[in-house]
């Protein structure tokens, strides 16, 4: 049976200080300083970043015989591969139009783009072969890898003011099925990764090449390029140790699965004065999919993300949907997000296994986004069937993720579309959230708190066109000291479920406990 209780506003004092939060001018690449600031202060123990050093050799493609009207796949392939003989150095692509196919990194070697470079690489299934080891959307597999590519290899990094394009939109590997439908359902679990082929040769599939995608390696630098036009994720580091992103731009708005940076299975990772305008999530944390991921068992780990900008995506950033390595230990500070369709967002589905925990998020600043906070755990029916409807809850077994440990603080949105929605998984409900000082504009309030045991909203200042709140099966949810400033200075709270209980609004004076079973008229709390 539904309740709705009528409630009027509650006065508090917010804490955050709009002084203090940070403003677009202080991040994103066009910010970013020559030196890297120390880390400081954080959650979790992780060694200072320090850049990747090269020995002082500096080999320019052109003269070793590179030239702007043909490929260069073999002269800077080549070319890696003498300087990282030489025990490394720096290979250089001047300024110019190049074309190339894939390029492979080696140790030591630093693959520097001068300012006015730019590299177009192609957009034919056979440009990607022979195939090579990477993963797919969480899942290991023989394919095309990354417009450049590395495996195995320490220190390594990408450099400089060059642009990386990729092929046309009318090119030929845009126009395959990036997979038949979910990528597990694709490919069997029991099946040997050296046989998990898709080179889109002989009738095999084929998955799109990412841009930067090293594996597998250690001492990673990427620094100051642009991305534009990829075929599918951008920058994507793979079971990699010490990694180091900054300044970079992505622009890949139009590009399915266009993600910005995607950290999967890393540790020990800085991300920071980078700008992400991207057509799908921007800032994502992955750590493989289902059955497979359970195998590889590499989670996402000491990652921090610090003064930079999510403009277009749909998650400005984003832990999952592949979790089953775990994705834990995030710190994310001082960042601007402005025009997502979501600002902060989780995603996991039944299968996904894993979770995430240990997020801390602070000091941000929200602009023009759809939706300030999602959870979204159990996904559509187009792509994960029956799995994705909410009832019955199905038996907690090893694939079932968990979402947990969370806590965002000091921030400010300044518009957005929505405050909140979480669509739980019923059987585990995310739990141990908390939301505090923070100041909210927008124009609905929360639509869903599904399946959530242990939710904390305090010290805010919510200003909404709609009133209504929405709360299905929630356990354990605390407004303490929250300004709601709605039509008519009422807000209705709609309680369904059997396992809604312990919803309490209150302010530093006054408690009011809500529940579907004995209905409670709220009256106006006072000091």
């Amino acid at each position: 049976m539904a309740l709705t209780l009528p409630f009027l506003s509650i006065s508090c004092q917010s804490q955050v200080e709009s002084t203090k939060i940070v403003t677009i001018d202080k991040v994103g690449a066009t910010a970013m300083p020559e030196e890297i600031a120390p880390i400081g202060k954080i959650p979790f123990q992780m060694p200072e970043p320090q850049r990747p050093m090269f020995s002082e050799l500096i080999v320019n493609i052109s003269d070793k015989g590179a030239k702007t009207d043909e490929p260069i796949t073999l002269v800077v392939n080549q070319t890696i591969m003498d300087v990282h003989n030489q025990g490394g150095g720096t290979v250089v692509i001047p300024k110019g139009k190049w074309k190339s196919g894939r390029i492979v990194l080696k140790s030591n070697v630093n693959l520097h783009l001068e300012e006015g470079a730019e590299i177009e690489f192609p957009g034919t299934v056979e440009s990607y072969l022979p195939s090579v080891f990477t993963r797919h959307e969480g899942i290991e597999i023989m394919g095309a890898g990354a417009f450049i590519y590395a495996n195995g290899e320490n220190n390594i990094a990408v450099t400089g003011k060059g642009i990386i394009y990729g092929p046309p939109m009318n090119a030929d590997i845009r126009q395959l099925p990036n997979g038949n439908t979910v990528v597990e359902n694709d490919i069997s679990s029991t099946t040997p990764v050296a046989q998990r082929i898709f080179d889109g040769m002989d009738g095999r599939g084929f998955y799109r090449p990412k841009t930067i995608s090293p594996i597998n390696c250690t001492n990673v630098l990427i620094e100051g390029i642009t991305m534009e036009r990829s075929a599918f994720w951008n920058v994507c580091p793979i079971y990699c140790e010490n990694v180091i992103i900054r300044g970079i731009t992505v622009n890949s708005i139009g590009v399915p699965s266009g993600d910005g940076i995607d950290i999967e299975s890393c540790k020990n990772v800085l991300i920071e004065y980078s700008t992400l305008n991207c057509g799908d999530d921007c800032f994502t944390l992955k750590a493989g999919r289902a059955e497979d991921g359970l195998r590889v068992g590499k989670a996402t780990e000491n990652v921090i993300i610090r003064y930079s900008l999510a403009k277009d995506g749909h998650g400005g950033i984003t832990c999952g949907s592949e979790t089953a390595g775990g994705v834990e230990n995030i710190y994310l500070h001082d960042c601007v997000f402005d025009g997502t369709q979501v600002g902060i967002r989780f995603k996991t589905r039944r299968n996904r296994a894993g979770g995430v925990s240990g997020i801390l998020y602070e000091n941000i600043r929200m602009t023009n986004v759809g939706e300030a906070f999602k959870w979204d755990l159990l996904g559509s029916k187009r792509y994960m069937g029956e799995l994705a409807n909410r009832i019955p809850p199905r038996a907690v077994n090893k694939l079932t993720p968990i979402i947990k440990d969370i806590k965002i603080r000091n921030f400010i949105v300044e518009s957005a579309n929505k405050v909140l929605s979480i669509n739980g998984i019923p059987e585990v409900p995310c739990s141990n959230i908390l939301i505090e000082n923070g100041k909210i504009n927008s124009q609905k309030l929360i639509t869903a708190m599904n399946d959530v045991n242990g939710f904390i909203l305090r010290n805010l200042e919510i200003n909404s066109q709609d009133n209504k709140i929405s709360i299905l099966d929630g356990q354990n949810i605390l407004f303490d000291n929250v300004l709601f400033t709605v039509p008519a200075g009422e807000l209705y709270t709609n309680i369904r479920g059997e396992k809604s209980k312990n919803i309490v609004y209150q302010d530093e004076k006054s408690k009011i406990v809500c529940t579907h079973k004995k209905p409670i008229k709220v009256k106006q709390l006072t000091r």
